[in-house]
């Protein structure tokens, strides 16, 4: 009888091992000469010297299964277990597997174009209107990397526009602050990892979430960085965020050019950006339209009744003027 330390380095255990412990029960049923004992992310197996090889090797076979679909059902442990390739999810475009084996895919033409000119380029950006998907293809493509082993970690960033000098009246410490303006990016993380993995890639800060104003000075290498409403930044501020990559990093930067928060006398920082690396090499633009908007059928028709409600005031100017 020999004894075994396995350790899941990338596997949620609670995932991993089903709720109640049910995976893990099936397992001491598939190996009876074995006696499995599990403790958080560890593994401790005691049998014949013959059997934890293979009992190992199938460990590592649900492990990967599990990261790369985000769920370990019995099914899957059976197949895997006697050697059967488990089911498969077909879908169309599929980026990666979210919360609960949840396939998260391109929705549209655009949303495709995003995922392909991500695979080309090293800066990409992603215009268009709220709701069109933009930023969460965008997460998707920075954690597929991240568990592929294609970069070491994630830094998502924001402009905190509206708080401004604001900031020393809300309530709470720094963080309690500034994370009301970064709750998006964290909706998205949420369906895509799992709360204990979340939680344990942000307090590793392998996954950074912070303010605009916190990239400076930083150069960011091996990791996927991405700009939201990048439309709300100054000249200065979005210069400062394009010069931090580093080797072996991809930048998305997304923004809707019709949603600018900033001071009518202020410039967009997205808007100059465009202008001035249009003819950059490595770089691609892609450009969401009304069409592409995925949430509720009645955000599209909020913005036809906004365009034309703008246009309309666009005319009475023009005529007023003549």
């Amino acid at each position: 009888m020999i004894e075994q330390i396995i350790v899941l380095d990338n596997a949620d255990a609670a995932v991993f091992f089903g709720i109640n412990n049910s995976n893990l029960q099936l397992l001491k049923t598939l190996f009876p000469k074995l006696r499995i004992i599990a403790r958080g992310n560890i593994i401790k197996v005691i049998g014949n010297a013959e059997e934890i090889p293979f009992f190992e090797e199938k460990m590592r076979e649900l492990e990967l299964f599990c990261v790369d679909h985000n769920m370990l059902t019995e099914d899957n442990i059976i197949d895997i277990v006697k050697g059967k390739s488990p089911q498969a999810v077909k879908q169309d475009n599929l980026i990666i597997f979210g919360m609960n084996g949840k396939p998260i895919s391109a929705r549209n033409d655009n949303q495709q174009k995003l995922v392909n000119a991500f695979q080309k380029n090293d800066l990409v950006f992603a215009l268009g209107p709220a709701g069109s998907g933009k930023t969460y293809v965008a997460i998707a493509l920075a954690v597929k990397a991240l568990k592929n082993k294609e970069v070491k970690r994630i830094i998502l960033s924001r402009p905190a526009v509206e708080a401004g000098e604001k900031l020393g009246f809300l309530p709470g410490d720094m963080k309690d602050k500034i994370d009301p303006y970064l709750q998006p990016l964290y909706d998205a993380l949420e369906d895509m990892i799992t709360p204990a993995k979340l939680k344990d890639y942000i307090e590793n800060k392998v996954i950074q979430i912070a303010p605009l104003a916190f990239m400076r000075g930083r150069t960011l290498s091996d990791a996927v960085i991405i700009l939201d409403e990048a439309q709300n930044t100054t000249t200065h501020q979005i210069k400062m965020f394009l010069t931090r990559l580093g080797m072996n990093a991809k930048m998305i930067i997304t923004g809707d050019i019709t949603q600018i928060d900033l001071p009518p006398s202020q410039l967009s920082g997205l808007k100059h950006a465009l202008r001035v690396l249009d003819d950059v090499k490595g770089m691609e633009k892609i450009e969401f339209q009304k069409e592409d908007i995925v949430r509720h059928k009645l955000v599209q028709r909020i913005v036809d009744a906004y365009e034309k409600e703008d246009e309309r005031r666009r005319k009475e100017f023009s005529e007023s003027k003549e």
